[in-house]
């Protein structure tokens, strides 16, 4: 009778409350347990709109929604990777066909001699005259982890509007280009473009630059070029990443730029979907 007794008065107390408390006299919810809780079978989430019950799949977790909100199931997105191993985590390339032209009035001011003095690394692009930005090759880049190294790639078409004048005088044209990290000078590459036998001579100019732990964040990315000096060609136009002779065209003279960030893994966004 008194087990009957408890029986009746238990199951009173849960139909006034509609709560069950477990080592807890005052329950703050439907069930609130006190205590350690162990499954040993299914947790089931229920979907009113289809009267289901979803179990959820393999290596997803229960995400709660807010209140008043049911929990759903959600899938981990964390890679795998090694402690202290980099990774490529960006990777992009951009293209540009108008490029740029230089006359002899844009010749540098900076001296034969003191050129190795001037093009310095982190040497601020504002400072450097006559620098003319390939536009279609600023770019903005995300780095999210304090261990990077970032690769720089520049590839173009350099020509001048020489004519044939053979090998016997020096008819040449000094430039240089220079891969710029947020307005900073990362990497630069002098050369000479000579008249040869044939008129429009162009070459390929290629060069690669490598920064090490940017800081975590955005940072923008220019490549500049400028003409550094004539020898015999007053009067010639140099053209960086651009056709305006028929021997080549857009396509062949375009410039490239492609951008690798390797980093040691930190911090990962958006782990689940």
């Amino acid at each position: 009778m008194k087990k009957l007794l408890s029986t009746l008065l238990f199951t009173s107390g849960l139909l006034a409350t509609a709560q069950v408390g477990i080592k807890t006299d005052a329950p703050k919810a439907k069930l609130d347990v006190n205590g350690d809780i162990n499954f040993r079978n299914k947790i089931g989430v229920y979907n009113s709109a289809d009267n289901t019950i979803f179990q959820g799949n393999n290596d997803q977790l229960l995400v709660s929604r807010g209140e008043g909100f049911p929990p759903i199931w959600k899938s981990l997105r964390i890679p795998e990777y090694e402690p202290n191993k980099f990774y490529l985590i960006y990777n992009n390339s951009f293209s540009d066909k108008v490029g740029t032209s230089f006359t002899a009035s844009d010749d540098s001011t900076v001296a034969f001699s003191s050129r190795g003095a001037t093009f310095t690394k982190g040497k601020e692009l504002s400072t450097l005259s006559n620098f003319k930005k390939i536009d279609g090759l600023s770019k903005t880049i995300s780095v999210f982890s304090s261990q990077s190294k970032a690769y720089f790639q520049f590839e173009t078409v350099v020509q001048a509007d020489f004519g044939a004048v053979g090998t016997a005088a020096d008819t040449s044209i000094d430039y240089a280009c220079g891969i710029f990290v947020d307005g900073k000078l990362v990497n630069l590459r002098q050369r000479n473009l000579k008249a040869i036998t044939t008129s429009y001579p162009f070459l390929t100019h290629t060069q690669i630059g490598i920064v090490d732990n940017l800081g975590t964040g955005n940072h923008s990315v220019d490549v500049a070029c400028t003409r550094l000096g004539s020898y015999g060609a007053a009067g010639n136009t140099l053209t960086i990443g651009t056709n305006v002779y028929t021997n080549i065209n857009g396509f062949i003279s375009q410039s490239s730029l492609k951008v690798d960030v390797y980093e040691v893994p930190q911090v990962f966004n958006n782990i689940i979907n």
